[in-house]
């Protein structure tokens, strides 16, 4: 009963309305006509496009111009994307769902350049950290914990639980560890199977992956959490719908609140929660913190609070847009901040 109580207190906290700022107030003005070139690891993931599009929305209050490289999913681990980056005469680079432990061999150029590297989702530590001058994102084991705290307030502390994961992406895999980590507290409820289903392989897979789970765990199996909203995306074929209805199983995302996640809560649907990234607010505040570097100051050290979204607060702070945006000011505050 003292865990519930830690779960239940935990999940009303990630689910509480995002209308105060408690970011920055002060910084140097905007420094004009930057290029930025960001390294995208694949621009298919709508947290990625979504990354790309705000910023160059952010980005206009300075007519800086916002490039892109995309790897599709498959980022090399030389020095050549980072070389790509500023023989494109980058002024700054943002690796966007990038390991940073994948362009360890690329810094250095950029250091040598004087071209500062930010990072959103680039590192499982958010700040300055791997040679980056800082990096953004939900912490991934968070996210988890929140994602297995819903889990397990909502099945009253009963759930038999699922997981699925990315073993291949060191995010991922930092949210599972989240993830995990809570449901073994919970001495009532059953961590069933990790099911590692690689996120460029599952169309193929997570049919199978899930009868598979099915025949395995039967009655038992009551809720799935994922560590990405993209595995709901293909839970949602006539099959799978019919299996989850019937032994009435639901789930949790430990991210990072696409459209379709959203629009699934609203419906009623399987996926009754995620733990969203305010991508919108991320692709300012990278504007904002690659500004500091461009005027030499330190790294903002401002880190948005993790959110969980539900059918019970998922009209508020952007729910509406079908998105996780808080309702703080923030794009004002950041151009007061700018001189705008």
């Amino acid at each position: 009963m003292q865990f519930l109580s830690r779960a239940n207190a935990k999940t009303a906290r990630a689910a509480s309305l995002k209308n105060k700022w408690d970011g920055p107030v002060e910084g140097p003005r905007l420094v004009k006509g930057k290029k930025i070139v960001l390294i995208a690891q694949d621009l298919r993931d709508s947290g990625v496009l979504s990354i790309l599009n705000n910023m160059r929305e952010a980005g206009a209050a300075g007519a800086w111009e916002i490039l892109f490289i995309d790897c599709r999913g498959n980022c090399s681990t030389g020095a050549g994307l980072i070389k790509q980056a500023i023989d494109m005469k980058a002024n700054g680079i943002v690796l966007v769902g990038v390991d940073v432990a994948t362009q360890a061999k690329g810094l250095p150029l950029a250091a040598n350049a004087n071209v500062p590297v930010v990072g959103w989702h680039a590192s499982a530590k958010n700040g300055a950290t791997d040679g980056l001058f800082t990096n953004i994102g939900t912490p991934p084991k968070e996210a988890g914990q929140i994602a297995a705290m819903a889990t397990i307030a909502e099945s009253n502390g009963k759930a038999g639980i699922v997981v699925l994961t990315d073993n291949t992406n060191p995010y991922l895999a930092q949210r599972a560890a989240g993830i995990t980590e809570v449901i073994k507290q919970c001495e009532s409820c059953r961590l069933l199977s990790v099911e590692d289903v690689p996120l460029f392989d599952s169309p193929a897979r997570v049919r199978q992956t899930i009868e598979n789970a099915s025949k395995k765990h039967g009655s038992k199996w009551t809720h799935v959490i994922s560590t990405n909203d993209f595995y709901f995306d293909f839970l949602e074929s006539p099959q799978i719908a019919a299996l989850f209805s019937q032994n009435k199983i639901s789930g949790v995302a430990a991210g990072d609140g696409s459209g379709n996640a959203y629009k699934r809560i609203k419906a009623g649907a399987v996926q009754v929660g995620t733990v969203p990234e305010p991508l919108a607010l991320h692709a300012w505040q990278l504007i904002d913190e690659l500004n500091r570097a461009f005027n030499s100051q330190q790294p903002s050290g401002y880190h948005a609070q993790a959110h969980l979204t539900t059918s019970q607060n998922i009209a508020y702070d952007g729910g509406n847009r079908l998105t996780f945006d808080p309702s703080n000011d923030y794009k004002a505050i950041y151009k007061r901040i700018w001189g705008g």
